[in-house]
């Protein structure tokens, strides 16, 4: 598959987790950062959204300790939640 086509289908699956919380936070970052994402990057994206938007969003916010595996470089983005849109 090409690098195109993952993205639009990561695309998706971020912005289609279940509830508009999840939705909000994890298409958010995928929508603030997938532009300048490495093939790693995205792969490990791929792997990140196999987790429960729950314990996703505890990592994200501080709430739970982040595994050992997905620590690095994206978790510190993710947990930056700046991307998430906010009205007002």
């Amino acid at each position: 598959m090409d690098r195109e086509h993952r993205l639009k289908r990561l695309r998706f699956r971020a912005w289609h987790r279940g509830t508009k919380e999840a939705d909000l936070m994890i298409g958010g970052f995928f929508d603030a950062h997938a532009t300048g994402w490495s093939d790693a990057d995205i792969a490990w994206f791929e792997a990140f959204l196999e987790e429960q938007d729950v314990d996703i969003m505890a990592w994200a916010m501080g709430t739970q300790p982040v595994p050992e595996r997905w620590q690095g470089e994206m978790m510190t983005a993710l947990k930056t939640l700046s991307y998430v849109p906010i009205a007002r």
